[in-house]
Order: structure tokens, then C-alpha cells, then sequence
């Protein structure tokens, strides 16, 4: 009975992902009617779920932070693949779908995700450990990327507007660049330990590894996942554009929609872990995911606003500003002190809806 269960379990494992992608395949470029469309939703809800196990699988293999790591970096690859196509289409928003997809980004994880797991671990654990020691110096590269990236572009005086000429695009993509990738070898070799839960050396838990072939196949897996996620996101975007405009909100909505989709996997498999009181785990995902955004998400769109004559619009409005100022004000003040109860991740919390909101009505 237990064999044919795990025989099942691993069947799931391998045949969801190959479906979602087979989905993807079949509806990519047609426009959803009412049939496809809840189809469509529940194929990407699915790979959601096996992307966060597939990602587990592999975090149990290679050990913390490496894991956490992988499932940041495999999003993110994917959804700069995205955006860049997104770019290259010549739309009206063209220009300034980075620089929104990146703050919304940046909010959706600094409160939506770190509030949710903070609220889930607080109810069930009351008070959270967690090591400053890791948190305090990812924020301290967060807040030094979204403000050279995101703020100080609507300040320069070489170019007008909200832009960047040419040489400081390359000046702060390559900053952006050498920035996080400090930060990944001082995360993954320097100071590992820092990004560990405390009282815990590497591994995750008492639990034998998965072996090397499993841990690749799950690799393989975690692609096709992601890649039908943001494939799948990108189908319904039309949908959800549509209802947009009927509802007569600003076209900033469907990024931020978007942007929580493609976010799923990494939002569930954070929630996971603080509901196992591994707080630490979840601020590597959602600040990890965050810096990788800006990281690798800045210099691929300036590289391609380069070579192809496109522009790029990086600075935000002034609401946009004071929202992300606080974002990081508060945060500092939430994962500066290595422990946190419910009332911060209400605040997060209430934060992200003030965002959404003001989304919506401007």
C-alpha cells in the first residue's frame, strides 16, 4: 500500500510538470475562451505546487542557503526572459514594464511575503528567531539596488525624465551586477553561516539527502515548472488586462497581477517554512528573490535597451518613492533585531494592501 502511494506520489512528481508545459504549448498565442480559462488557472496553480517541491527536493540535496538560492535564480532567469520579450513588443508601456515589474517585485516581497510568513509563524510559534546577521546585510544590498536603480534615475540631470543615458545604464547594471554577486558568494562561501537557521550547521534536518540523480531530475522538473508558470502568466495577462480596464484601474495592475503569479512558488514554499519555524529560510527566499530581481533583472534589460535602441524609463513616481522609503525603513526595523512577533508582520501586511490599494486608485 505505502509503495503504490510513493509510486503515485512520484508519478505526479514527473508527469504535472511535463503537462503544464504541453498546456502551455496548446493554448500559447490563442485567446481564452470560458472553457480554457479556469482549465488554464488550475494547470497553473498545479505547477506552482510541484515547482515548490521540486525546489525542496533540491534544497534537501544541496543544503542551505545553496537552495533557497536556486529556486531565486531560476525564477528570476525566467522572468527577465519574460520581461525582455515583453519589451521587444513595442507596446505603449514598453518602456517602464521593468522598472514597474521590479518594484512591484520589491513590495510584494518586503511586505507581502515577509508579513504573510511573519503572521503564519507568529500565530503558531508566538515569538520568531531569526539570524540579523543574514537579514540585516540583504537589506542593506536591497535598499543600496532599488535606490541606485529605482529612485536616483528620476535625479540625474544628464538626461530628462526618469531615464539614464547611456553610460550610467552601464555604470549601474554593472554595479547591480558586481553587487549581488558579492552578496551570492558571501551568502553560499564567505559567511554561510550567517544564512543558516540557528543551531543549525547545513542540511535540512534529520532526514537522509535525496540522491544526486533524483536531486537532477527534480532540477529538470523545477524548470519546466517555472517555465509554465511564467508561460501560463503571460497566456491569462490578456485576460487579466481585459478585467483590468473593465474595473477602469491604471495599467500598472497587470504587472502587478503578473508579478504575483509568477511569485507564487516562492511565496508558498516561504510560508511552508515558517509554519516549521524556520524563519531564517523564509527571509532567504523572499529577500534572496528580491535581490535577484534588481541583480540580474537591471543589467539584462540595460544590456538590451543598448543594443537595441529601446528606452528604459527606471525611476519611479513620487508616491511610488515614499512607498518603497518606508518598505525599507520598516523592514530594517523588523529584521534588524533577529526577533519578531504578529505585530510585525501586521504592519508588513498592512503596508502591502496600502500598496495594492493605491495601485488601484492612484
Amino acid at each position: 500500500m505505502i509503495r503504490r502511494f510513493l509510486f503515485r506520489a512520484s508519478t505526479r512528481n514527473l508527469v504535472v510538470p511535463i503537462v503544464a508545459c504541453v498546456v502551455l504549448v496548446a493554448v500559447w498565442g490563442r485567446p481564452l475562451g470560458w472553457v480554457l480559462l479556469p482549465f488554464v488557472a488550475v494547470t497553473l496553480a498545479a505547477a506552482v505546487l510541484f515547482a515548490v517541491h521540486h525546489a525542496e527536493v533540491i534544497a534537501h540535496r544541496v543544503g542551505e542557503p545553496f537552495g533557497t538560492l536556486i529556486l531565486a535564480l531560476a525564477v528570476t532567469i525566467i522572468e527577465v526572459s519574460l520581461i525582455v520579450s515583453l519589451m521587444m513588443s513595442g507596446s505603449a508601456t514598453a518602456s517602464t514594464l521593468a522598472r514597474d515589474t521590479v518594484f512591484a517585485t520589491v513590495m510584494i516581497v518586503c511586505n507581502g511575503v515577509v508579513g504573510l510568513c511573519l503572521l503564519i509563524g507568529a500565530l503558531r510559534h508566538r515569538v520568531l528567531v531569526f539570524r540579523f546577521e543574514g537579514t540585516s546585510p540583504a537589506l542593506s544590498v536591497l535598499a543600496t539596488l532599488a535606490i541606485l536603480t529605482l529612485v536616483l534615475p528620476s535625479f540625474t540631470v544628464t538626461t530628462p525624465g526618469p531615464n539614464l543615458s547611456k553610460a550610467q545604464l552601464v555604470f549601474v547594471g554593472l554595479v547591480s551586477l558586481i553587487l549581488y554577486a558579492i552578496f551570492v558568494f558571501v551568502q553560499t562561501v564567505r559567511h554561510r553561516d550567517y544564512f543558516l537557521p540557528a543551531g543549525e550547521d547545513s542540511g535540512d534536518g534529520h532526514a537522509d539527502p535525496p540522491s544526486n540523480s533524483v536531486a537532477l531530475a527534480s532540477l529538470g522538473l523545477l524548470f519546466l515548472c517555472l517555465v509554465a508558470v511564467v508561460g501560463l502568466a503571460k497566456v491569462l495577462a490578456p485576460n487579466i488586462e481585459s478585467a483590468v480596464e473593465g474595473a477602469n484601474a491604471p495599467h500598472a495592475v497587470v504587472g502587478i497581477v503578473i508579478a504575483l503569479m509568477v511569485l507564487l512558488p516562492e511565496t508558498l514554499a516561504a510560508a511552508r517554512t515558517a509554519m516549521r519555524n524556520r524563519m531564517q529560510i523564509s527571509f532567504n527566499l523572499a529577500l534572496g528573490s528580491a535581490l535577484a530581481t534588481i541583480g540580474l533583472t537591471i543589467p539584462a534589460v540595460a544590456a538590451i535597451s543598448i543594443l537595441l535602441g529601446l528606452r528604459l524609463d527606471l525611476g519611479l513616481p513620487t508616491k511610488e518613492m515614499v512607498l518603497l522609503a518606508l518598505t525599507l525603513l520598516i523592514s530594517a526595523m523588523t529584521l534588524a533585531g533577529g526577533r519578531a512577533t504578529v505585530l510585525q508582520g501586521a504592519v508588513h501586511l498592512v503596508l502591502f494592501v496600502v500598496f495594492l490599494f493605491l495601485a488601484v486608485i492612484p
